[in-house]
């Protein structure tokens, strides 16, 4: 019990501060189980938790992602419990109906990786993040940094605020489950009217890169992801002998 005595007495000072310090010290020793579980209970701020609750926050698991409904199967009375849980830190809105329990790091609380904030709206693991910045490890002349993150999906479409970010969905028939130069080929010249770039002294790269890719995996990735325009726009360019539209 010194050891949750110490921790009382330093949230008196500085509550968020003083428990990521705490945590820091503990690292160097070492912790049974049974500690470790009980300091997770804890409440980041001065707010206690008892009985239920407690038992709750002890479930929790760092940096996951959490549904109503999720908890709801952990909790006789989850929306009394979300209320306390989120008023001591232990629990932080992402958006309705879904939280997170945050990991703990020097600077303080951090949020939920990407994957997983998308996943836990989503409902489902079948989907692509990345930023249109991405583009730019093609060698075709574009240099433009983008603030946006798209979210290539099946459910989704529409701009949704998850906790302090913003997420582009966008309904796709297909995507990739990682990216590939010949995706982000075919997807830069599906999108490149949203591109703040020179769009004709792209295309002119991107016409000459074209014989630079593997063949195969190009022409999959034509039959699976180009638009018909792009599609139109490769046969101009005389390669439809080689790729099938």
């Amino acid at each position: 019990m010194c050891i949750v005595q110490n921790y009382r007495n330093l949230c008196n000072n500085d509550q968020e501060h003083s428990w990521t310090l705490f945590l820091n010290r503990l690292k160097s020793h070492e912790m049974s189980t049974r500690i470790h579980a009980l300091l997770q209970a804890l409440p980041l701020s001065g707010t206690p938790l008892n009985g239920a609750a407690r038992q709750l926050a002890g479930k929790l698991q760092s940096g996951r992602v959490y549904r109503r409904e999720d908890l709801a199967q952990l909790s006789t009375a989850v929306d009394r419990h979300l209320h306390q849980l989120l008023s001591c830190g232990r629990l932080k809105k992402l958006a309705q109906g879904l939280y997170y329990a945050p990991r703990q790091s020097s600077l303080g609380p951090l949020p939920p990786d990407d994957a997983k904030a998308v996943g836990g709206f989503l409902r489902d693991r079948n989907f692509l993040i990345f930023s249109p910045s991405a583009y730019n490890t093609l060698g075709l002349g574009t240099t433009q940094l983008y603030n946006r993150t798209l979210v290539y999906n099946h459910k989704r479409h529409g701009v949704f605020k998850l906790g302090n970010r913003q997420f582009d969905f966008r309904v796709k028939r297909c995507f990739p489950k990682k990216l590939t130069p010949e995706f982000l080929y075919i997807d830069l010249l599906n999108n490149l009217d949203e591109l703040a770039e020179d769009h004709n002294e792209v295309l002119a790269q991107a016409q000459r890169k074209l014989h630079s890719f593997d063949r195969l995996r190009l022409q999959r990735a034509v039959t699976l992801y180009a638009s018909m325009a792009t599609r139109r726009r490769l046969e101009t360019w005389g390669h439809s002998d080689q790729i099938s539209a």
